[in-house]
């Protein structure tokens, strides 16, 4: 199977967005620029504009297609964009050692019990042979990674350190987009990946690889976050702090269209339809068959994950200052003020 049909299967055959300005707003409503992938765990952002809770708070939302986040912290850094929905990656404490404010203010996209969207896949055929039994058979093989650096990077450190290995006891494939490492996967090319949904799903209904799930080895991984740029927080503090009231209330919807693992809660079918519509990915019933992210009801990111992620990232050189923290780069203070107004969560 090439690359092309992978992304037509999975609904990525057309040309990438360049904006996404949302259709039919009012004249009056304050802009918020919004770097994003256009992926699943963008749903709250999405469901905020399509529900009307950004008008409801005097917002429009502009979404730029933005496929990853080191294409997002320069324009965030310098006003052209103020929002980026991004993974965290050792490249935002970098970005903190040389000044740049950005910040972690809410999740998006987590690994939590039962939802752990983004997971191993191990070729199939080192399973059905008996190769690969445990994942202490990962020593050795080839293990494709995004990218140095990247959130998946501490999942693999995770996943290793839990059988007693150590993350350089794979060889690592870096710089390979999640299609790519499917189809690498299946040429044989390499043996094993840290994929995301769609793609794990994808990987596994084609015969290509079997999952092991995060819950086994990290059960509690912030991946995906809401970042806030300098001038956003400074110049229109008002605004940022009336788009987080807006995007909890697209996160308590998201999180009562998910039940037992899957698109299943009562709000299922319609954040399905706006999915459809919006992202990258236009099978409808793919989407009865993924795992769906995880997102604190609260918005609140697992600091102790970032501790965790932050420490593998020193320990491997992909962060050399080691006087950025965690606290460099998070900022509580948004989400806080917009649960006084939203209130606590209470299922559908």
């Amino acid at each position: 199977m090439n690359r092309r049909r992978a992304l037509q299967i999975l609904g990525l055959g057309g040309s990438a967005v360049a904006a996404r300005p949302w259709r039919g707003r009012a004249a009056g409503l304050d802009e918020v620029k919004i770097g994003s992938p256009l992926v699943i765990s963008d749903a709250p952002i999405l469901i905020a504009e399509h529900k009307g809770y950004c008008r409801e708070q005097g917002l429009r939302t502009n979404v730029i297609n933005l496929v990853t986040g080191s294409q997002m912290v320069a324009p965030l850094g310098t006003g052209q964009i103020d929002i980026a929905a991004a993974a965290t990656s050792a490249g935002l404490f970098n970005s903190a050692a040389r000044d740049i404010k950005l910040k972690i203010v809410a999740d998006k996209g987590s690994n939590l019990p039962g939802y752990a969207y983004v997971s191993l896949l191990v070729r199939k055929e080192l399973v059905d042979t008996g190769k690969f039994k445990s994942l202490k058979d990962l020593k050795g093989l080839r293990c494709a990674e995004p990218g140095k650096g990247g959130s998946t990077g501490s999942t693999v450190n995770q996943a290793l350190k839990s059988v007693g290995l150590h993350y350089d006891d794979v060889v690592h494939v870096y710089n390979m987009g999640f299609p790519e490492m499917i189809t690498a996967m299946q040429n044989g090319a390499i043996d094993a990946a840290i994929v995301p949904e769609p793609f794990n799903t994808f990987g596994r209904e084609q015969g290509i690889g079997v999952r092991f799930s995060a819950d086994a080895y990290y059960p509690r991984q912030t991946i995906a976050v809401v970042l806030y740029g300098p001038d956003f927080m400074t110049k229109r503090k008002e605004i940022a702090q009336r788009f987080m009231t807006a995007y909890l209330k697209g996160v308590r919807f998201y999180n009562d269209a998910i039940r037992d693992g899957h698109f299943a809660g009562p709000n299922a079918e319609e954040l399905i339809d706006i999915l459809v519509r919006e992202t990258r990915y236009k099978d409808r019933e793919l989407y009865k068959k993924v795992v769906p992210n995880g997102c604190d009801p609260d918005g609140k990111v697992d600091r102790p994950s970032l501790e965790t992620d932050l420490a593998f990232w020193r320990a491997n050189k992909f962060v050399e200052d080691d006087k950025i923290g965690v606290g460099d780069v998070l900022d509580n203070s948004y989400v806080e003020a917009a649960l006084k107004i939203v209130g606590p969560h209470t299922p559908a």
